[in-house]
Order: structure tokens, then C-alpha cells, then sequence
């Protein structure tokens, strides 16, 4: 693991090699996760397309520095517009393909729809405060008091109490009722893949309705049966194929350019 220092603070991060002469692919993580919570993942991405994986931990998560807390209801919108681009400029990389998850999806929406990017994939993306995540975010909390999730999280962050407040008060606050995001996406021209389980808790597929409404560029759909929250663990290689093949007939044509990451 290595560590690169930006202005909010050191951020933890992985390179997992791959062609060079092909746009890299950078994971976002989930409002709980970071990166070993992508587990094997990010290895099965990139011997499946054989592109350079960029997985790193935001700020407050895993073993970056801390965030800024409490966070505001445009805190996904910051690490999009912010954290995000300056982290991507320090390693030296240009019009990424971005593959978020939950929090991460939205994320990566939201900086596809002013910076560059070469493709994004959006699993379990949010795109406003639904009942459903409400409920789900609510449930966390239970299990977070009565242990079960709290011992899970201290397995993989530094300080899992700052993990887990600071994602869930923002997301039960009052002011976050109002959050939507559709409007900010009409700026996505580039290629979009949508990922949703018909099992996940935290959302429904009105955000890929949503999603599609707003998007502007080329718009693809998986909505995957048997599968919760977290597409990329509960049907890895459903994830993975898709994934494959999203980027073989969308960027295949494109001019490679290559990009030598920076420490």
C-alpha cells in the first residue's frame, strides 16, 4: 500500500498493473468502505480487462487521513469536484474510466459531469434521499449499536466510530431529505454502465430510472436477480463480464494514450 499527501490530508492508495496505453480504471468506494472492503474485486477487473486499477480509501476511511467532520449534504459532491481531481492529478492520470459503488457511484457521476472521463460504471448509484436508503441507513445504525457492525468496520478502519457517524448522521439529518442529483448530471456525455441488485436494501431502481433521465451520452442497464447492495461481491463475475464488455464496445476504438502514474 502506498500513500500520496493532497491538501485534505495523506490518502492510502493501490495500483494494480495493467496496460498502460489504456485509460486506468479507478474505484470508488461505498459510504462504509475503503479499500481491502473491495476484497477481490479490483484483482478480477483488471486480469478481466487488463487495465491499471487505481483503488484508494477517501479521507476517513480505511488508513487515510481524517475527514472533515461533520459533513455537509454536498459532501460527495466535494470529493467529486474537489478531492477527486486533485487526487488524479497528483498521480498523473488523465480521463479515467471510474467505477464507483453507493456513495462511490454517485461520486463518480458527479465528476463525470464536469471533468473528463473515458467511461464510468455506476453500481447502486444514489441519485436522491429515497425512503428505502433512509430505512437501510436506519437498520446499519441497529446493527452498529448492538456490535455486529461496529466489530466489522474496526477490522478495516483506523477509527470505525468517525466511519460510521459520519456517514450515517449526515444521511439521517433533516437536510439531507432535500438531497437530489439528477440536475447535476446533464454534463455526462461519456459512456455509463448501471448496475442494481433487485435484493438491495439501500435503494430501488428508481435511480437508474432517474439516472437515465439525466445522463446525456450512452446509457446501459444490468439489473442483476439474487443480488443485495453490493453487486460487485454478491455476482462478481456477472460485474466483472459486463464490466468487460462495456469497455471492449465502447473505448476499444478510442486513441490510447499513455500515462506513467506518479507516486
Amino acid at each position: 500500500m502506498s500513500t500520496i499527501e493532497i491538501s485534505r490530508g495523506p490518502v492510502e492508495y493501490t495500483v494494480l498493473g495493467g496496460d498502460p496505453d489504456t485509460a486506468p480504471l479507478v474505484l470508488l468506494h461505498e459510504g462504509l468502505g475503503c479499500i481491502a472492503m473491495w476484497r477481490r474485486f479490483p484483482a478480477r477487473l483488471a486480469a478481466a480487462t487488463g487495465r491499471r486499477v487505481l483503488v484508494y480509501s477517501r479521507h476517513g476511511y480505511g488508513s487515510s487521513g481524517p475527514a472533515r467532520l461533520p459533513r455537509s449534504p454536498r459532501y460527495m459532491h466535494e470529493e467529486a469536484y474537489e478531492v477527486l481531481p486533485e487526487l488524479l492529478d497528483r498521480l498523473g492520470l488523465r480521463r479515467p474510466v471510474l467505477v464507483g459503488h453507493s456513495d462511490g457511484a454517485s461520486i463518480a457521476l458527479l465528476h463525470a459531469a464536469a471533468h473528463p472521463v473515458e467511461a464510468a460504471v455506476a453500481m447502486a448509484p444514489h441519485l436522491f434521499a429515497e425512503e428505502r436508503t433512509l430505512r437501510g441507513v436506519e437498520a446499519a445504525r441497529a446493527s452498529y449499536l448492538s456490535g455486529p457492525l461496529a466489530r466489522e468496520l474496526a477490522f478495516y478502519h483506523q477509527d470505525p466510530r468517525a466511519v460510521f457517524e459520519g456517514w450515517s448522521d449526515v444521511w439521517l439529518s433533516p437536510a439531507f431529505r432535500s438531497w437530489d442529483i439528477a440536475s447535476d448530471l446533464a454534463g455526462v456525455t461519456a459512456p455509463v454502465l448501471l448496475v442494481q441488485g433487485d435484493r438491495d436494501q439501500y435503494g430501488s431502481p428508481a435511480h437508474l430510472d432517474a439516472a437515465q433521465r439525466a445522463l446525456t451520452g450512452p446509457v446501459h442497464r444490468l439489473e442483476l436477480a439474487d443480488c443485495g447492495h453490493s453487486p460487485h461481491l454478491d455476482r462478481t463475475a456477472d460485474v466483472v463480464d459486463a464490466v468487460r464488455t462495456f469497455l471492449t464496445d465502447h473505448l476499444t476504438d478510442l486513441v490510447p494514450q499513455q500515462q506513467e502514474i506518479r507516486p
